[in-house]
């Protein structure tokens, strides 16, 4: 017989769905109202019936990628040991915790900290926490580059499945941007008693108002998160800027316009408008615009970062390259140091000469009086 608790948490989980169900009925009874009682009952228009199934096809594509793909938990390398965890449970102060943890951390590609400059530790799930990956309550788990938990689709929106909800929100948006355009007509219609009076014209009625109401909702929520790929930030990066070794830094991630969509969408143009995954990367490390490295990660003779791993190991993490107008502006700044360096050598190397000549000239001029 299964406890009382767990039949608790059960029924929890089950009204979590009571808002994908939500939108699923609407969806059921938008189609029903367009296809059956706009198009074929009152227009028939076959153009417009095939816009539509494209847009009714993409916009539940994305919508069941984005609620079934299962979140993205970090790599095995940053979870502790048997022998870490036994270690870390000893140590009651949290400086000699810290210590653990750095030794630990010296050999990942972690470079944020916390707003106290200590490591990113989930003591939850017994993990250093990579960059951006944060833990959700709801889900119970530390999930890679985190956005946000969305109820709409009872699922945590982060690396594994933002492709999939940018593409959500752009498919529902021009879905119901469409329905509101073509059933403007007969909406107008209706407010002038231009249309008989059947069942129909209800359906038309609060379809126009569904639509117009639901477009001007998903609108907003839409330029938001293309402003956030744009600048290469998550929700949670937006209200609380990452802290790297030298601070907090809203900026720390972008890389330029171009690349911070390619970050989400991938560098094949094919697959950018298909709800299939197509982000670059392994979730756990993300390149960064930083000039300055992180001084407790130590440097290697070849100027490489130790955290990269040979291509013969399992598992390898990408370099964090510089942004170019960092290092424009370094290698412009670097040449401008040498220019000066070389005027002002061939300044010196000019006085010096004019100097031994005037020290020659006054030697002469002295042995002539004599």
């Amino acid at each position: 017989m299964a406890p009382s608790g767990s039949r608790s948490v059960d029924c929890w989980r089950v009204l979590y769905w009571i808002p994908v169900l939500f939108i699923s009925l609407i969806v059921a009874w938008s189609y029903y109202a367009y296809v059956v009682q706009l198009c074929i009952g009152k227009t028939g228009s076959i153009v417009y019936v095939l816009v539509y199934h494209v847009l009714f096809i993409m916009f539940v594509w994305s919508y069941w990628q984005t609620i079934f793909t299962k979140p993205m938990n970090p790599l095995k390398e940053f979870h502790l040991s048997h022998s870490d965890k036994e270690l870390l449970e000893r140590e009651d102060r949290r400086e000699s915790q810290q210590e653990i943890l750095r030794r630990i951390a010296k050999d990942l590609p972690i470079y944020t900290r916390t707003i106290s400059g200590a490591i990113r530790y989930c003591d939850r799930c017994l993990l250093l926490k990579p960059d951006r990956c944060h833990h959700c309550s709801a889900c119970d788990m530390c999930l890679l580059k985190m956005d946000h938990h969305c109820p709409w689709v009872n699922n945590c929106v982060g690396f594994a499945n933002y492709k999939f909800f940018m593409l959500f929100l752009a498919y529902s948006l021009l879905y119901c941007l469409f329905v509101t355009a073509t059933d403007l007509q007969c909406f107008i219609q209706f407010w002038t008693n231009g249309l008989p009076d059947t069942q129909a014209k209800f359906h038309i009625m609060f379809l126009f108002f569904a639509a117009s109401t639901f477009s001007v909702s998903l609108a907003f929520l839409f330029a938001y998160h293309c402003w956030l790929v744009c600048k290469n930030r998550s929700t949670l990066e937006a209200f609380r800027a990452p802290t790297f070794q030298h601070g907090p830094d809203k900026n720390g991630f972008s890389l330029g316009t171009s690349k911070n969509f390619r970050q989400v969408f991938g560098d094949e143009k094919k697959y950018w408008l298909l709800p299939v995954f197509s982000s670059p990367g392994d979730g756990c490390s993300f390149p960064t615009c930083l000039v300055n490295a992180d001084p407790e990660q130590p440097s290697s003779p070849s100027g490489r970062n130790p955290s990269i791993k040979s291509a013969g190991e399992s598992h390898q993490f990408p370099p964090k390259p510089l942004r170019e107008s960092q290092s424009r502006l370094l290698n412009n700044g670097q040449s401008e140091g040498s220019e000066d360096r070389d005027k002002r050598g061939d300044a010196s190397h000019l006085r010096s000469i004019q100097n031994t000549a005037n020290l020659s000239v006054l030697c002469s001029l002295t042995r002539d009086i004599r």
